[in-house]
């Protein structure tokens, strides 16, 4: 018997057993030969038995009479087990509002097959597309000429089919346009005829009988890239286009549409050589296709390249949402996706149009907060606050600096920075007015002096403190946001004492300043006193902690991190308070390498969220994070910002603060003797008003010590993290893959792959890092595959999946460095790269 018969007893005899009655309806009666002749009976009674692949159902057929057929069956169906049956009823189409036949349809299956859907299925184990095409053109094909076609009725079987291992229609000609790996084999076969019949009848295009093999391939490519864009188009497409067919009809357009896709999706490293090409060839670049026009896919290079300008102009002229549209429209591009650097210039874009909307909602509030200075505080330190624009601004120059190109959007960069420029100055203003109106205090806020006994002694128990040298709220916030599975997390703001600088900040957060804290002049140098001792430098500060609390065991964050596991629970042993001290961000801030301070800025955050956990394992279950004082940070070094320092006695001169005697008040700047600050001093404070410096050495860009919000407002956190070392995560197996084997970009890709046992269904999620020993040094910046979290760098990856992963490495100042994934709840290792060296610009 023939291969379509065996194919529909098949198929019947599958309904039979899942449902045992087949009701049949054949409006066409295109099947009667299949009943008629091909379905001997087995018996002669009134409903015959026939055999249908292993079943051997009775056969009941439609004579003229509903009510016939159904009181013939009846019988059959009342068995208290009903043997299998088929109903067939040819030339009938079920009546779906009052079939006689419902009862039967409902308790059975009700099938209604197409004979040329059906013989497709079929037909395609032996022929080509293009070759059914041709066989079911015509809409009188009978179950006979199926039976025909199989028996080759004088069709050769396809040689592409063969070729090309099974592959069908567009699926095959997106291989062919791929590769010419088969080349040779199709023309000894003489197969270019079938080959220019299948593009023809699935694209449209009719090649000429004497076109080459390679000619065919380039012209076929040209048409379906440049069909594929110009459908996307909203505008006319470029003349040089014209000389393309269109396809002959929607159909054809929709397989175009498959091909091009298939290329890109299937064959990604031909993909751009074949595009190119034809973008070359055309002189698509420079036709003059405006941004706005290009749709939804990006068939060529320029119109990724067009679109980024396009979203930057938007930016340069403030129409932030827009610029946003455009830039979620691209999250995925094949051009994007492919290239890390690329990725790179939409991520700073993204985070540019970001940061501009976000300076605009906030300057529109500005207005409207009044002279209260705790209405300012609570603006700033607001959920949605504009510690915000902070972040963003903080996250922006990180990125930009990370980038191993410069930013396309260089005007668009230009005009952010300008625009949050703006912002600080009029917040600077605003809020030193209302400080001053208030005799420089703020009803209700937590005083930096009063961190100590009203947090961390109120936690109880054994507690770690640290205290982060220039760390601003905005960053304290995304620190509490990166320590995964803590309790009782609270993050609060305080107010830092004036100056805000760091002796004084930093002996501000010791035991005893509640009480009794003042700004002194000790013989000519700048001291914090407590309870009558003068507190100069950092040694100082600590030894009186110690008298304090004669047991606390302070280390700095370096030493903390590089420690073994072992040693970190030795050396902390039952401490009652471990005090961890951080002063990177100061320390590289004031180098006046902007670059530098950029980078480490962002990687400590990370850093200190493992310092956590680090003590979280050796046994410290309470922890209080807090800062001497914030910082401001911007780009600019205009020299009108400058103003002449006071003179006089000088005991400290900071960009942002004077402290001494006597002296002058310079232009845009106001002097508040320090009395008035609480201290019981004869010295006087200088302030620089708005965003104005002092100069003196120290960088233009960071800078600290007066009073606007982002120097003064601190960020207070305190949390509990269950002590002990976290378990493994079980039955996950992470790998990492396709990494350099050296890093001389800042930007690089690799490929993340994980895998669960069966009892393993969450998604997983991971905080992919560069290490540089102990110390973090750049973590994910983009991924296309997985779900990223750019604020937290916590990565959510479905299990069984692959994620393209964007790397940056944020601190160039290592020589080697490897990729460590880590759980993001646990930070325990899930994999982790060779050891690879650091040799930029090579």
């Amino acid at each position: 018997m023939h291969t379509f018969h065996a194919y529909l007893c098949e198929h019947l005899d599958s309904l039979l057993r899942k449902r045992s009655v087949v009701v049949f309806y054949d409006p066409r009666s295109e099947f009667t030969p299949f009943f008629d002749r091909e379905l001997e009976p087995l018996d002669g009674g009134p409903l015959p038995r026939v055999a249908i692949g292993t079943s051997s159902p009775f056969l009941a057929r439609y004579e003229g009479s509903f009510f016939g057929l159904r009181a013939a069956v009846e019988p059959i169906v009342a068995a208290d087990q009903p043997e299998s049956l088929i109903l067939y009823l040819p030339g009938i189409a079920k009546d779906r509002q009052g079939s006689v036949l419902m009862e039967l349809e409902r308790a059975g299956t009700c099938y209604e097959p197409q004979l040329r859907r059906l013989a497709l299925n079929v037909l395609r184990q032996r022929f080509t597309d293009g070759q059914i095409d041709e066989m079911l053109r015509s809409s009188a094909v009978t179950y006979d000429d199926i039976v025909a076609f199989l028996g080759q009725g004088g069709q050769v079987a396809s040689v592409l089919h063969t070729l090309f291992g099974g592959a069908q229609g567009e699926m095959l000609l997106t291989q062919w346009l791929a590769s010419d790996a088969r080349d040779e084999t199709l023309l000894e076969k003489d197969a270019l005829p079938e080959l220019r019949k299948l593009i023809k009848v699935r694209l449209g295009l009719d090649l000429p009988a004497d076109t080459s093999l390679p000619k065919a391939r380039e012209r076929t490519c040209r048409y379906v890239l440049v069909n594929e864009f110009r459908a996307d188009l909203s505008c006319a497409p470029p003349k040089s286009v014209g000389m393309v067919p269109d396809p002959p009809g929607k159909e054809y357009a929709e397989r175009i549409r498959d091909v091009a896709e298939g290329l890109r999706r299937r064959s990604p490293d031909v993909y751009p050589g074949l595009a190119d090409s034809v973008e070359q060839e055309l002189g698509l670049a420079g036709a003059g296709v405006e941004a706005a026009h290009l749709g939804g896919i990006d068939t060529f290079r320029f119109e990724e390249e067009r679109l980024l300008a396009h979203a930057a102009a938007l930016i340069a002229g403030k129409g932030y949402d827009a610029a946003l549209a455009i830039i979620d429209a691209r999250v995925r591009s094949f051009w994007v996706d492919r290239d890390v650097r690329r990725q790179a210039q939409w991520g700073a874009c993204r985070q540019m149009a970001e940061l501009g909307r976000t300076l605009e909602e906030i300057r529109s509030a500005l207005g409207r907060v009044g002279s209260d200075p705790a209405k300012w505080l609570a603006a700033y330190v607001a959920e949605d606050g504009w510690h915000r624009a902070d972040g963003l601004q903080r996250r922006l120059e990180t990125w930009v600096a990370g980038m191993d190109d410069e930013p396309e959007a260089e005007r668009a960069l230009a005009v952010v920075r300008q625009e949050h420029e703006h912002l600080l100055r009029a917040m600077a203003d605003g809020f030193t007015k209302a400080f001053r109106t208030s005799a420089w205090t703020i009803a209700g806020a937590l005083h930096q002096t009063r961190i100590y006994p009203e947090v961390v002694q109120t936690m109880g128990g054994r507690v770690a403190y640290f205290l982060v040298d220039a760390m601003r709220y905005e960053m304290g916030v995304e620190l509490a946001r990166q320590i995964e599975g803590a309790r009782e997390l609270t993050v609060r703001a305080a107010i830092a004492a004036l100056p805000s600088i760091t002796p004084v900040g930093m002996a501000a957060l010791l035991p005893g300043a509640a009480a009794s804290f003042d700004v002194v002049d000790a013989k000519g140098k700048l001291a914090a006193r407590i309870e009558g001792t003068e507190l100069k430098e950092s040694p100082d500060r600590m030894r009186f902690l110690k008298t304090k609390v004669p047991d606390a065991v302070e280390m700095t964050l370096g030493k903390l991190l590089s420690s073994s596991q072992a040693k970190v629970a030795k050396d902390i042993g039952t401490a009652p308070l471990v005090v961890i001290r951080s002063q990177e961000i100061d320390l590289v801030g004031e180098m006046d390498v902007d670059l530098i301070a950029r980078q480490i800025m962002d990687s400590l955050i990370g850093n200190l969220a493992r310092a956590v956990k680090k003590l979280a394992a050796a046994g410290i279950e309470r922890f209080v994070i807090t800062a001497d004082h914030g910082h401001q940070f911007s780009i600019r070094k205009d020299d009108d910002m400058k103003t002449d320092s006071p003179g006089g006695v000088t005991l400290d001169l900071h960009r942002r603060c004077w402290i001494g005697h006597g002296g002058s008040t310079p232009a845009g700047a106001v002097r508040v003797p320090c009395a008035e600050l609480g201290y019981r001093t004869d010295l006087d404070a200088v302030f620089p008003t708005g965003l104005g410096v002092f100069k003196a050495g120290g960088s233009l860009s960071f800078h600290h010590g007066g009073f606007s919000l982002q120097e003064l407002v601190i960020p207070v956190i305190s949390l509990r993290l269950a002590a002990g070392k976290p378990a493994a995560v079980p039955g996950i197996q992470v790998r990492i893959e396709g990494y350099p084997a050296a890093v001389t970009n800042r930007t690089f890709g690799l490929k993340l792959a994980a895998a669960g046992d069966l009892l393993a269904t969450e998604p997983l999620v991971v905080r992919v890092l560069l290490m540089a020993g102990a110390e973090e040094v750049g973590r994910a910046g983009m991924a296309v595959g997985a779900d990223l979290d750019r604020v937290t760098g916590a990565l959510t990856l479905a299990l069984g999946s692959e994620a393209s992963v964007g790397m940056m490495l944020t601190n160039d100042a290592c020589q080697s460095l490897r990729v460590v994934v880590l759980d993001s709840h646990t930070d325990s290792v899930l994999a982790e790269s060779d050891e690879l060296a650091v040799k930029l610009g090579i």
